[in-house]
């Protein structure tokens, strides 16, 4: 696996890494990142919370457009929740770039389990300019 400017922003994502997200591949508008959902993470219904499912969508979203190289952070997303995540259920996050123009992307992302489409999101990126903390 190539080692690109997503794989550095991961190396300090503790947010991501206390969740137990692994990321698996970043490069050129890509990402995949995976999670085991943990009873911690299991909602009054006994499904995933949908905001750990968005948090891992936007984990790999965040990978795959700062694949690049510049500092790039999210302008907006949505997600749409196709099926429940139980505890003990391993989701695969995959992001790809659809479009990008200036300093502007767009980005989707689908979250599986098992082959099983758990959510669909898209996010809007743009690149902070130069000099600029992130």
């Amino acid at each position: 696996m190539a080692h690109t400017a997503a794989h550095e922003m991961f190396a300090r994502d503790t947010a991501s890494q206390q969740l137990g997200i692994d990321l698996i591949s970043a490069g050129e508008g890509a990402a995949t990142v995976r999670m085991t959902v943990t009873a911690e993470m299991v909602n009054g219904h006994g499904m995933a919370h949908g905001g750990y499912v968005f948090l891992l969508a936007d984990t790999a979203f965040a990978c795959a457009c700062n694949s690049h190289g510049p500092v790039t952070v999210a302008a907006g997303a949505d997600v749409t929740f196709l099926r429940p995540a139980a505890e003990g259920d391993v989701l695969e996050a995959r992001a790809t770039e659809r479009s990008s123009s200036g300093r502007s992307g767009i980005y989707d992302v689908t979250v599986t389990r098992d082959g099983d489409v758990v959510a669909e999101f898209r996010g809007r990126s743009r690149m902070i300019s130069p000099g600029r903390p992130a």
